[in-house]
């Protein structure tokens, strides 16, 4: 449960937000929700996947971990990838509709909330600081994402370019992991799209991030590699 409040620089002048990773700021996640235009920067280090979160409509997820409640990329306070995603970036801020549009809310009950310790979102003598300026940007950029992802999904469904998989690994130590209800890019089909069909996806900037999605795949490996290392023995 979240105690999200509009952000202003009155009530919450001397807020400060810690920046640091760890599970005791719910970074222990499996997945973090992402869209279209963050598939590049993404595709380097995570599984681009997609969950059924109505009956035509599908969520891109970044996989972080292979099990709920695991976060592979977690290392006590270090996060061990050169991107860390927007979702997670954006925390514990978020936006919230007003009657003047969408507009920057913070959590109050978030871990990461101090007032001696972490950044500070608000000048001595008025104005946002450097730090709340580009939550400000992660936040604009998530929203509008977000809210593309929709339509974005709606043509791949269109076209049959989602496929259900079922990932299953059993580790050195016999631990085993299971993934079941996502789904993927199907390749084989996108591969074979008419011309009028990838004209139509390439009108809508669609190309690059399918492909991009379909390149994350090979992450399963690494993150199955970064499974065994944390359970080894």
């Amino acid at each position: 449960m979240t105690n999200a409040v509009l952000l202003n620089n009155l009530d919450h002048r001397d807020l400060r937000v810690i920046t640091t990773h760890g599970a005791a700021f719910g970074d222990e996640v499996m997945s973090a929700a992402t869209f279209p235009q963050e598939f590049r920067q993404l595709q380097a280090q995570y599984p681009i996947v997609f969950h059924r979160s109505g009956e035509r409509s599908f969520q891109p997820l970044a996989l972080l971990g292979l099990r709920l409640g695991e976060n592979l990329f977690l290392d006590g306070a270090r996060w061990d990838a050169p991107y860390v995603p927007l979702a997670i970036q954006r925390q514990p801020f978020l936006i919230g509709e007003q009657p003047d549009g969408p507009m920057v809310h913070v959590d109050l009950d978030s871990p990461r909330i101090s007032t001696t310790e972490g950044e500070l979102l608000f000048r001595e003598h008025g104005g946002t600081t450097e730090f709340l300026d580009r939550i400000s940007q992660v936040l604009r950029t998530l929203h509008d994402g977000l809210a593309a992802s929709e339509a974005f999904v709606a043509r791949l469904l269109s076209y049959e370019l989602l496929e259900p998989f079922v990932f299953e690994a059993t580790l050195e130590n016999g631990l085993e992991c299971r993934l079941i209800g996502l789904y993927a890019v199907h390749e084989e089909r996108l591969r074979t799209l008419d011309d009028a069909a990838l004209l139509e996806l390439h009108r809508h900037g669609d190309l690059e991030p399918l492909y991009m999605a379909v390149a994350s795949i090979a992450q399963f490996r690494h993150l199955l590699d970064r499974m065994q290392r944390r359970h080894a023995g």
